[in-house]
């Protein structure tokens, strides 16, 4: 079982707030309805993170089951407070290894430092 608690209070970058919009149709002819995000957040904050992580799931014979497992709520009051609680951090980002070519440009250049530092070295030595 997955816990999600203060979902009313979820941060989102740009002008998405504006300009993402959640659309249903209701059935009826030219019934399309829409809402944005300024709006459903209003509305019930807890279901732009269910359709969110709904979204995101694989769309196989297993998406329900673990939709129903998912639990969100919207401040920091639960009915789950005898269960101790993880929060969860979010991993650091593994950045891609440098290309070959530019990895050795780099290692050069480190070295033609370190060579340039240990002259200047040597020359204030004897100056002394």
């Amino acid at each position: 079982m997955c816990i999600v608690i203060n979902a009313k209070d979820i941060c989102v970058t740009g002008k998405k707030l504006t300009d993402k919009v959640y659309r249903w149709h209701t059935g009826y002819v030219g019934h399309l309805k829409e809402r944005t995000l300024k709006d459903q957040m209003a509305k019930d904050p807890t279901e732009v993170i269910r359709k969110a992580v709904f979204r995101m799931l694989p769309k196989n014979k297993l998406q329900d089951d673990r939709d129903r497992k998912l639990r969100i709520f919207g401040g920091s009051e639960h009915p789950f407070t005898d269960r101790p609680l993880e929060g969860f951090v979010m991993p650091p980002r593994k950045v891609r290894e440098m290309r070959p070519r530019v990895r050795r440009a780099m290692i050069r250049a480190q070295k033609k430092a370190e060579q340039s530092d240990a002259i200047k070295q040597a020359i204030k030595d004897k100056k002394n």
